[in-house]
């Protein structure tokens, strides 16, 4: 099994959503921050690819058809590198919007975390983003930084722009694949998130 699919964009950007559908594309899982609760022993891995140390991409997806949101996102170049032939998917939102979403979810739960989790964390936001999760300004400008050279350096003739509101075509025309009769999933709405979370 191969990667089809390297996801760039970050969290709150449709990504769960994203995933459910290229499971349903794509005919296997996909990877996503949801796979990393799933398996603690991948913490370390991310923790170290964090800190320049890869791993083997082909080991870490040996499994999976597809792989999107953080911490995949952080490493999407070498992850495209390893996987010539994927699709890259950089899921987008307005970054207002954005900011919202994310302040009130992903941000206050990586803030509480502890342990292996909040020292992959941080190495994650340190070296990848901003570790200023409470300052709108910074967390915008390190969003519109990350796009920016995801359009800058991916190669065009695999990139994907991607919004969730476009839902299956996009996608299915990438990769080939009719577009299916059911509605695009929509899932992980902030209150789905608080509840899956436990975040006040």
């Amino acid at each position: 099994m191969s990667l089809r699919v390297v996801g760039a964009g970050l969290g709150r950007t449709g990504t769960l959503s994203l995933k459910v559908a290229l499971e349903q594309l794509l005919g296997g899982p996909c990877y996503h921050m949801a796979e990393v609760v799933a398996h603690p022993e991948h913490i370390g891995v991310w923790h170290q690819a964090a800190l320049g140390n890869f791993p083997d991409w082909n080991t870490v997806f040996a499994d999976y058809r597809a792989a999107v949101d953080w911490p995949v996102a952080a490493f999407w170049e070498p992850i495209a590198e390893a996987f010539p032939d994927a699709v890259i998917v950089h899921s987008i939102r307005d970054p207002d919007s954005w900011w919202e979403s994310a302040s009130s979810t992903i941000f206050p739960t990586a803030r509480a975390a502890q342990g292996p989790w909040r020292e992959m964390l941080d190495a994650l936001f340190d070296n990848h983003f901003t570790t200023d999760l409470h300052d709108r300004a910074a967390c915008i400008a390190a969003y519109q930084r990350h796009n920016a050279h995801v359009l800058a350096s991916a190669d065009p003739k695999r990139l994907v722009e991607w919004t969730a509101k476009e839902g299956w075509a996009p996608l299915c025309k990438a990769l080939g694949v009719p577009v299916p009769e059911a509605p695009f999933p929509r899932v992980n709405t902030k209150e789905e998130f608080h509840e899956r979370f436990a975040v006040k």
